[in-house]
């Protein structure tokens, strides 16, 4: 099992990463809490967003942006001055320039179009941006892996399928699906909702920069937190899953002749995984069958793989005659000793057995 240094003290991490210091300009003069230093003990780095209302991307991009070594510790100045923005070290989604060779991450200017790549299309925003660039190191660091590590590649990629993506498409305003229909339910749970619920209420009569900084912080806190429990997720329970089912898809030949049965050595959270894994290893044919033992009735399980990770249709559902039936009468319908049920929409079925669980899977395949 991978070391994480960083989540085995997340109580440390959080205050370190979240006691921002913070600068905003207010009617021309610049207002801040604290010194700037000495030749001894020289300013931090200064990070600039945009004052006024905020969204997750650059909350969590100023997060982020404190996490690499760059910029660990960096002040986190918010205005729209083009001046005051022009001497700081870098700037997030404000200034209407995307230069990582000067640290300038922003995506709202003509002809921006800058996406993560490998394979997404999705256009960034200053969130992503941050990521693209310094997504590797923030992961490394964390694993205390080099950044050419592959397990970092593959996080790296992984956590921006599963937490990033999202964020800037929402803040690039980029429908989750293809249609004109209204949505049938309005979902105001996900991150970025929460964290512009955190913008001071037009009701509030103290509307002051030290207020809206305040909300600010609490903002880059949340969509900070919500991102590093994405990569400890990732780090403790989604790659251990990964190296389980590369192995188990490798013995299948071991399991039966077809190849088209899978036998969970250990079970973990494998669904995502196998159709990913299928299509980088080229498994031909696909897996039709996953085997894999009840932790609480010890029993053993035989599931159909659906035809997509969003989809409940199975490839192979097992057989009709079977669906709905228990027990004794279901082992007189099939044929094979101790099973339990199958469920009528044949997605799954169990045995008390592993022999009868394979049993169960080979005889589905020949329907």
């Amino acid at each position: 099992m991978l070391s994480f240094r960083g989540f085995s003290q997340k109580v440390f991490l959080f205050q370190r990463y979240t006691s921002v210091p913070l600068m905003a300009t207010l009617g021309g003069s610049r207002v801040s809490a604290f010194t700037t230093g000495s030749p001894i003990n020289p300013p931090p780095k200064r990070v600039g967003t945009h004052n006024g209302s905020f969204h997750c991307d650059e909350a969590l991009g100023c997060f982020m942006m404190r996490l690499t070594e760059k910029f660990s510790g960096a002040e986190i100045v918010r205005t729209r001055d083009p001046q005051v923005l022009d001497t700081l070290d870098a700037v997030l989604d404000v200034g209407g320039v995307y230069d990582p060779n000067r640290d300038r991450y922003d995506h709202h200017q003509k002809g921006f179009g800058e996406v993560f790549g490998h394979g997404f299309t999705t256009k960034l925003s200053s969130a992503g941006l941050v990521y693209k660039h310094f997504g590797m190191e923030i992961i490394a660091k964390e694993l205390q892996l080099d950044k050419g590590h592959p397990d970092v590649h593959r996080l790296f990629q992984a956590i921006y399928k599963s937490f990033m993506e999202a964020i800037d498409a929402i803040d690039n305003g980029i429908n989750q699906y293809d249609t004109d229909q209204p949505p049938r339910y309005v979902n105001n749970t996900h991150l970025s909702s929460r964290v512009g619920r955190l913008n001071l209420d037009w009701m509030d009569p103290d509307q002051s920069a030290e207020k809206e900084n305040e909300a600010f912080q609490h903002a880059m806190n949340l969509a900070g937190s919500e991102f590093l429990e994405s990569v400890r997720f990732h780090v403790k329970s989604w790659l251990p899953a990964r190296s389980i089912v590369i192995e188990c898809l490798a013995a299948r030949g071991d399991v039966d002749s077809s190849g088209e049965i899978m036998v969970l050595n250990k079970f973990c959270p494998w669904k995502l995984h196998l159709f990913e894994l299928e299509e980088e290893m080229k498994i031909d044919p696909l897996i039709k069958y996953v085997l894999y033992q009840d932790d609480r009735s010890k029993n053993w399980r035989v599931q159909a793989v659906a035809i997509s990770p969003d989809k409940f249709e199975s490839r192979k559902p097992l057989p009709s005659p079977w669906r709905g039936l228990r027990d004794d009468e279901l082992s007189k319908e099939s044929g094979i000793p101790g099973c339990v049920f199958v469920h009528m929409s044949g997605f799954i079925g169990g045995n008390q057995s592993y022999e009868g669980a394979l049993a169960m899977a080979r005889a589905a395949l020949k329907f």
